[in-house]
């Protein structure tokens, strides 16, 4: 597999994952004419940046006929977060807080002792441990597009 960080670093390749992206999001695939279109760009040039995105299992494709389809595959760039994320995150406070309420929201004492879960030898169910997971990602990409954002801004300055 390439490197990715060497896929990412070309800007149009970086501009057709990104307009994959908005695809994505939408549940939907792309046509090789679309991305041209929308980036106004030669088609070989598409095609040759597409191959690398595939190389790089970045993007995968449905053939139609002469026809292609694309759809993001986001998966390899999570390997790019891991790496990037205690860089972006140095310095930055992150203590977490744990309060317990009840259905009033009124404050309550939370679990006797931390010595409660050593009977089960779990501090969270799978299911539960699965949403933490997922949450914990959902907040590290909202992290990470605030500071991308403030970067932006700090440049334009």
């Amino acid at each position: 597999m390439p490197d990715i960080f060497g896929v990412i670093a070309d800007a149009t390749r970086r501009d057709i994952l990104q307009a994959l992206l908005e695809r994505h999001l939408q549940d939907e695939e792309m046509s090789v004419s679309e991305i041209v279109g929308q980036l106004e760009i030669s088609q070989p040039t598409v095609s040759k940046h597409l191959k690398v995105l595939r190389e790089a299992e970045l993007v995968t494709v449905r053939e139609d006929g002469q026809h292609r389809f694309y759809s993001l595959d986001p998966e390899p760039l999570e390997m790019v977060e891991d790496f990037v994320i205690p860089f972006l995150s140095a310095g930055f406070d992150t203590e977490v807080t744990v309060e317990y309420l009840s259905e009033d929201g009124e404050r309550v004492s939370g679990p006797e002792s931390e010595d409660s879960f050593e009977d089960t030898g779990e501090v969270l169910s799978e299911e539960a441990a699965a949403a933490a997971e997922r949450i914990g990602r959902a907040a590290a990409k909202a992290e990470h597009r605030v500071k991308e954002l403030v970067a932006r801004f700090r440049l334009r300055d």
